[in-house]
C-alpha cells in the first residue's frame, strides 16, 4: 500500500522584517497562505529508509542523508519506508518547497505510524518555515518562524506564480537588507469581507526582502513588472526571499489568461495558476 501527502506551496502575502536577534536570526511578521499546487510525498513499506526524487523540478536536488525529507523521517523515528518526493515546485524559490516537503513527510509518517507530530521546537530545528508548513492553513507567522497564529479563512482569490529560473540564496538577501527594524503588520488583523478588501489591505503591506532580492537578481523586477501589467492583477509581489513572485486576481479567468500571456512571452519562466488550498 502506498500513502501520499501533498506539500503545498507556501506563499508569503506579506513579509515584514521587524528586527534581528543577537544570535543573528531575523524577526518576521508574515501573512502566510498555502496554494493548491505543490510537491507530493509518497511512502510504502520496505526494509530500510530510502528516498527517491522524481518530477519536472527534480534536477539538482540530492537524495542524500541531509535532504530535509529524510531528516524529517528520522525525526519521526521512521525505519522501514521507501519515500518518493515528486518535485513540482522550483528549488530555492521562496515558496517553502523544502520546508513544506519536510512538513508533509512529518504528517505522512505520523499518519502511517499512528504517532503525534513533533513539537514546534523540534520542527523549527528542520528549518524556520517548517512550523508554519506543519499545518498548512492561513496563518500569521511571527518571531523567527515559531510563533504561529491560525487565521480565519480568506475570501476566495486566484494567484499566478512566476519564477524566472534564478536562485537567490536567502542568506545573501538578508545580508543585503538596508533596514532590519521595520514596522510589523497591525496588531489585530481585520476580517476581510471580500477579495477587494483583502487586496486593499495587502497593498499597504510589504515584503521587506523584495528590494534586496531585486538588487541581487534583477530578473525578479522583470517578473513583477510583467505580472503587474496583466489585466485584472490587483497586486504583484515577491514571496519569501525570492525568486518566485505572485500576482493576485479576483477572477480565475483573469488569472488563467495572465498565466497564458506570461508563458507565451517568457517560455523560460516557471508559471502556474493556482487557488488557495481547500480548508484554509
Amino acid at each position: 500500500m502506498t500513502a501520499a501527502e501533498l506539500a503545498p506551496a507556501k506563499i508569503n502575502l506579506t513579509l515584514h522584517v521587524t528586527g534581528q536577534r543577537a544570535d543573528g536570526y531575523h524577526l518576521l511578521d508574515s501573512l502566510v497562505v498555502f496554494a493548491e499546487v505543490g510537491d507530493l510525498i509518497t511512502a510504502r513499506r520496505l526494509r530500510g529508509l530510502s528516498l527517491s526524487i522524481t518530477g519536472p523540478e527534480a534536477a539538482g536536488l540530492g537524495a542524500g542523508a541531509d535532504n530535509l525529507v529524510l531528516r524529517a523521517a528520522r525525526l519521526m523515528g521512521a525505519r522501514d519506508l521507501a519515500l518518493t518526493l515528486h518535485k513540482a515546485l522550483p528549488l530555492s524559490s521562496g515558496i517553502g518547497g523544502g520546508s513544506s516537503d519536510a512538513a508533509a513527510c512529518l504528517r505522512l509518517v505520523a499518519r502511517l505510524e499512528g504517532t503525534t507530530l513533533p513539537s514546534m521546537r523540534a520542527a523549527l530545528g528542520l528549518g524556520a518555515d517548517v512550523p508554519v508548513c506543519l499545518t498548512p492553513r492561513t496563518s500569521r507567522m511571527q518571531g523567527i518562524g515559531e510563533a504561529i497564529t491560525p487565521l480565519a479563512p480568506l475570501p476566495a482569490f486566484w494567484m499566478v506564480l512566476a519564477n524566472p529560473r534564478v536562485e537567490v540564496p536567502t542568506p545573501q538577501v538578508f545580508r543585503a537588507l538596508e533596514q532590519r527594524e521595520n514596522a510589523p503588520m497591525p496588531a489585530s488583523l481585520p476580517l476581510w469581507g471580500d477579495a477587494a478588501a483583502l487586496f486593499a489591505f495587502l497593498a499597504d503591506q510589504r515584503n521587506d526582502l523584495q528590494a534586496a532580492a531585486c538588487q541581487i537578481a534583477p530578473e525578479i523586477g522583470q517578473v513583477l513588472t510583467a505580472l503587474g501589467a496583466t489585466p485584472g492583477c490587483a497586486l504583484a509581489r515577491m514571496s519569501g526571499s525570492g525568486a518566485t513572485c505572485f500576482g493576485l486576481y479576483a477572477s480565475q479567468d483573469d488569472a488563467e489568461r495572465a498565466a497564458r500571456e506570461l508563458q507565451a512571452a517568457h517560455p523560460e519562466w516557471w508559471v502556474v495558476t493556482t487557488g488557495l488550498l481547500a480548508h484554509q
